[in-house]
Parts: structure tokens; sequence; C-alpha cells
């Protein structure tokens, strides 16, 4: 099973949803093939720059709120 990969978080880009308890925010991927790289990723909850997020899916994106 797998565990997740680390990402720090990097910038805080936007809040969003009905309430604004998503964030969205650009993470750099910490370990792994893709290490090194920076997503765009939403984050339900309370989130501070350098902030750790374990994902569990790397290969997805969220798309950038207009």
């Amino acid at each position: 099973m797998n565990q997740g990969t680390p990402a720090e978080v990097v910038e805080i880009v936007k809040k969003t949803g009905v309430h604004g308890e998503v964030s969205q925010v650009l993470c750099k991927i910490l370990d792994g093939m893709e290490k090194g790289r920076v997503k765009r990723r939403n984050v339900k909850g309370n989130v501070q720059l350098g902030d750790v997020l374990i994902l569990l899916n790397t290969e997805r994106e969220a798309k950038e709120i207009k």
C-alpha cells in the first residue's frame, strides 16, 4: 500500500469554497519520481507556508481559480 508523497506548501494562491474553507496552494514535491516539481492543489482546512502535505496522488493537479 502506498503511504503517500510528501509535498511542502510554497505559496498560498487563493481561498475558495462557500465559506473560504478551501485553499488553493502551490506545493513542491519532496520525494518520488516527481521530486522538485511544483503542483497546484486544493487543500481543505487550515494551511500555512512551510506545511508538509501527504499527497496520495501526485499525478493530478487542480485547475487555476479565475
